[in-house]
């Protein structure tokens, strides 16, 4: 055996190695390791038709591209529910689905719900698939009461915005496995050909072994809506739920953490420790929430190597949204949304155009693995890369080194104690109307 034969098998061997000690720590914190397939359950479709009846809950911009999506699909899916904590979003979202599908949205008022507890309704229709698309921090919730209720699963990204709902998942994953039930996650990137086509590649010894990886989702900002008059603090932050961590676990977990996934997809680990700094420079101003505008983390996976990961929504910066691996042998460039380059020491560079987009691919490869019996679960490595980006959150949070097995095993719960419009969030402005952000080298992050 050649000496880089030798050092990818040892780096396989770590990177299961490393895989079995994520599974592991989940049993230590309730989770069954448990990792059989069992094959489908029960019949995927209504009794006695081929039709696919779908509930989405999550209305807004994703949840109708999501639903978009299954429409599109070679499938005889039909929405039939849809649930959202406000009641605008259903209306546009509904309106706008039946004008591109007139002969697959069936909607009727008495199947449109609102509230915080509106997803409990959708479920209990009778529906075959659940797109689960509201904000990440009741993403655990929904996905518990999905597979409690035999549903198959889409859910988006991130899967959970701090350890506790990290651990809800895998619970709920376990059970939704012997069930037999489907489970697709939203990361849209793993179902692109061109990444498909570097990833598999890398992981052939093309670039030789891994040495680092470096990750970008560099935007301008995101939207905020204004406080209305007589809004309870509750109903503000959901409506700008991405503004506050609880929410959207901060915009390295709830964007950033397509890129982390891709990073680990190349390692086919996750990392055991991660530093790194961040801050607000342009969010300090009144109502804006409490998430930074800018992070920078080194990971550190078991074999040493490095994935250098940087996010920013800052206007007038640089941007990137792109994913880079470095090897012993060459080197690879990925695009979120153009083309992909790898480049062989010696050898001419090979390139990918961009072709299907992901996010239509990832339903296509759902309802494919539904018409075929097959079982498809996308939640284990998944849920891996959002504690990924949670770890990543809690090193800049608290300027400190944080080992991975401590950062799953946090009892951080940053959700309030009860969902409902008068309960009081934990994070509440100040006199002036500003949210308190973390401070490194203060803040306890997990």
């Amino acid at each position: 055996m050649s000496d880089t034969t030798s050092a990818r098998s040892g780096r396989q061997r770590s990177h299961v190695a490393s895989r079995r000690d994520f599974l592991r720590q989940s049993v230590l914190t309730g989770v069954t390791a448990a990792t059989v397939e069992l094959g489908l359950a029960h019949s995927v479709h209504a009794a006695g038709s081929d039709l696919l009846r779908v509930a989405l809950i999550g209305a807004g911009g994703r949840g109708a591209g999501a639903a978009d999506n299954i429409l599109n699909t070679k499938a005889n899916a039909k929405l039939v529910a849809v649930a959202d904590a406000f009641e605008d979003r259903i209306a546009t979202s509904v309106k706008s689905l039946a004008e591109r599908h007139p002969d697959r949205v069936d909607v009727p008022e008495e199947r449109q719900f609102t509230g915080l507890d509106s997803y409990q309704k959708a479920i209990a229709c009778d529906v075959d698939l659940v797109l689960l698309c509201a904000p990440p921090g009741f993403r655990p919730a929904h996905f518990e009461a999905a597979v409690s209720a035999g549903k198959h699963v889409f859910m988006e990204k991130p899967v959970a915005t701090d350890s506790p709902g990290v651990r809800r998942i895998l619970a709920a994953n376990q059970v939704a496995k012997q069930k037999g039930l489907a489970v697709a996650v939203g990361h849209h990137l793993r179902h692109e050909t061109k990444h498909q086509e570097v990833v598999n590649r890398i992981h052939d010894g093309a670039i030789g072994d891994v040495k680092f990886v470096r990750v970008y989702f560099n935007t301008s900002g995101i939207w905020n809506r204004p406080r209305k008059p007589g809004q309870t603090e509750m109903e503000y932050q959901v409506q700008n739920w991405y503004h506050f961590t609880w929410l959207s676990g901060d915009h390295l977990v709830e964007q950033h953490v397509h890129d982390i996934d891709v990073g680990n997809w190349i390692q086919r680990a996750h990392p055991v420790q991660a530093q790194g700094m961040g801050g607000r420079q342009v969010r300090c101003q009144p109502g804006i929430g409490e998430i930074f505008d800018h992070h920078s983390i080194e990971f550190i996976y078991a074999d040493g190597s490095r994935m250098i990961s940087y996010c920013r929504q800052i206007p007038n910066c640089w941007n990137s949204f792109s994913q880079h691996a470095h090897g012993t042998k060459g080197y690879a460039g990925i695009e979120g949304h153009g083309a992909s380059t790898l480049h062989i020491d010696g050898q001419e560079p090979l390139n990918w155009k961009r072709t299907a987009d992901g996010h239509q691919v990832e339903m296509d490869d759902l309802v494919a693995a539904l018409q075929a019996g097959q079982p498809y679960n996308e939640a284990d490595w998944a849920t891996e890369s959002t504690m990924t980006a949670i770890l990543g959150r809690m090193a800049t949070y608290s300027g400190n080194m944080v080992d991975w097995d401590v950062a799953l095993a946090s009892q951080l719960d940053l959700g309030p104690s009860r969902l409902a419009w008068d309960a009081e969030p934990k994070s509440k402005p100040d006199a002036n109307g500003v949210y308190p952000c973390a401070i490194p080298g203060v803040t306890q992050a997990w």
